[in-house]
């Protein structure tokens, strides 16, 4: 199946920055550029293997190589692009096998993040199960209407929210790492897997047991559903022959 081609970095980034924005200090510039950059590398318009030179992204987005440069040492932190001295960067991408070992961290860190969520006051935890269920709804009105786009957007809401609330900063780092470099490979094979109907079904499993408070349930909810969405989408990507994702 053909890929997306990019057209490069004058379509692909955001407008340069207006005047009223010339101003702002270095560090604000490079979060700006990082920014950019990771959202044109998570939507694959920075598709893998892509190189991008610093001084033509620096020009796109109005701004000195300064800043460009200290986003892309953020992304490479990251594991999404890979800086080249004398050539900028490149956007790095999953292997099937990589898909498969970010997956199994992503298991292991969404099921301890419910885990931990389910130990907490009922207070904390209901609020929390409450703004989970509602991403839900969200999630079940969107494939209703068929808008895989709406649905994919409260899907990565929800998982978001879970991490988030486990009170574990450094979990939810972790988690927000791994999640950019499965983006893609969700968003590539979204329309070429048949509806996630069962999704819904297995959030809701999800935030029964944190509103029970049953630790144990809420890991493996948490868990058996990332494996799912695994077991989805990495056959797809091996028999689509992509080497890259």
């Amino acid at each position: 199946m053909p890929r997306p081609s990019p057209s490069g970095p004058a379509s692909l980034l955001s407008p340069r920055l207006g005047p009223s924005q010339q101003g702002t200090p270095e560090a604000g510039l490079a979060d700006a550029a990082y920014a950019a950059i990771k959202e044109a590398i998570r939507s694959n318009r920075f598709e893998p293997g892509y190189h991008a030179g610093e001084v033509e992204i620096a020009r796109q987005l109005g701004m000195s190589r300064t800043p460009v440069h200290q986003a892309m040492a953020r992304l490479q932190e990251e594991g999404l692009v890979r800086i080249q001295p004398k050539r900028g960067i490149l956007i790095c991408g999953l292997s099937p096998a990589e898909l498969a070992d970010a997956y199994e961290i992503v298991v292991a860190l969404e099921g301890a993040a419910a885990e931990r969520l389910a130990g907490q006051p009922a207070g904390a935890r209901g609020a929390t199960a409450d703004a989970l269920a509602a991403l839900t709804d969200a999630m079940e009105a969107a494939l209703q209407d068929n808008d895989l786009a709406e649905w994919a957007a409260a899907d990565e809401k929800f998982h978001e929210t879970l991490v988030a609330a486990c009170g574990n900063t450094r979990l939810q780092r972790m988690a927000g790492t791994i999640e950019d470099q499965l983006h893609r490979a969700r968003m590539f094979t979204l329309k070429l897997r048949p509806l996630p109907v069962d999704s819904a079904g297995q959030h809701r499993a999800i935030v029964d047991a944190l509103r029970a408070g049953e630790t144990a349930a809420a890991r493996e909810a948490a868990a058996g559903h990332r494996r799912s969405a695994c077991s989805a989408i990495l056959p797809l990507v091996r028999k689509l022959g992509l080497s890259r994702l």
